[in-house]
């Protein structure tokens, strides 16, 4: 069985997506990948559309968004990997109090790259009594970027993932002010197919959903230090002291999902986020949005 897998873009938090590739977990299973390179993290959803790729990973909010644009869109979600929110707020010096209401009296610089980080972030704010409007943010530079304006002063706070949130620590530039994680569940990644694929490759897919189980338990049974082992080759630019460190926090703060099967409560968190920042204009149902067909 060989499929065609879109990659969304190279990131620490995918991990277990690479993982299962160097342990040979879809091997085992009876499927042979080829691995895509996704030119921008969008591309993907058009991709899948025009048949291009079988297959891809990313955020269910590229599943919203295309029913907001076609309400019969065939784009669906299945089979949870990144279970919360990867990203954190850093900060030049020490804030040990630090409360998300202080972002008013600071200057952030938020993720260009995707949308999801931001929308996720302005909706804590708004729980937080907090117009995020009414901030001074800068939202055109990337994380590279943010990191070095970080260092030199020319920011307060940056909103980063990994393994930029672990080099910031690593070379004294900021501490980490605020998890996203914290906020409990919400859906970031899960595999993206349209229902016409599910029913051309549904042996694939669901072979695929077993091995993410697999690789689910054994992120469970193993350390991080094993996993940055596996993975390092997918980051050769990456110290092994910071890899390592970024998949423990990871880890730790529970961004990986345990259990394939989309959680229903991180779903109505990203799609309330999505709402309250203007990328949809109502919410669209877990049903609607979700493969529940290949567990």
């Amino acid at each position: 069985m060989a499929i065609k897998l879109s990659e969304n873009f190279r990131a620490v938090f995918y991990a277990p997506f690479y993982a299962m590739h160097a342990l040979g977990f879809y091997a085992r299973e009876g499927v042979e990948i080829d691995l895509i390179n996704s030119p921008a993290p969008a591309a993907a959803a058009s991709d899948l559309l025009t048949g291009t790729i079988d297959l891809s990973w990313g955020g269910p909010m590229r599943v919203m968004k295309a029913r907001e644009i076609d309400p019969n869109s065939s784009l669906v979600c299945f089979c949870e990997v990144a279970a919360r929110d990867p990203f954190f707020l850093v900060g030049r010096g020490d804030r040990p109090e630090f409360r998300l209401a202080d972002l008013a009296r600071l200057k952030l610089a938020t993720v260009a790259e995707v949308p999801t980080p931001w929308l996720c972030l302005q909706h804590d704010l708004r729980q937080n009594g907090i117009d995020p409007d009414r901030l001074e943010r800068v939202a055109n530079r990337n994380m590279a970027e943010n990191l070095e304006a970080l260092r030199n002063g020319e920011l307060d706070v940056a909103q980063l993932f990994e393994p930029y949130a672990s080099m910031a620590l690593k070379s004294g530039i900021g501490n980490i002010l605020y998890a996203a994680s914290a906020r409990g569940p919400t859906v970031y990644t899960t595999f993206l197919a349209t229902r016409d694929s599910i029913e051309r490759n549904r042996a694939a897919f669901a072979a695929m959903v077993r091995a993410v189980r697999r690789m689910q338990s054994w992120l469970g049974d193993h350390g991080s230090e094993e996993l940055a082992a596996v993975v390092a080759p997918f980051f050769p630019n990456v110290a092994s002291d910071v890899l390592t460190n970024s998949l423990r926090r990871y880890h730790e703060a529970g961004v990986w999902a345990r259990s394939p099967e989309v959680s229903r409560e991180g779903f109505a968190r990203l799609a309330a986020s999505l709402l309250s920042g203007g990328f949809i204009s109502r919410i669209h149902g877990y049903d609607d949005c979700v493969d529940q067909s290949l567990y």
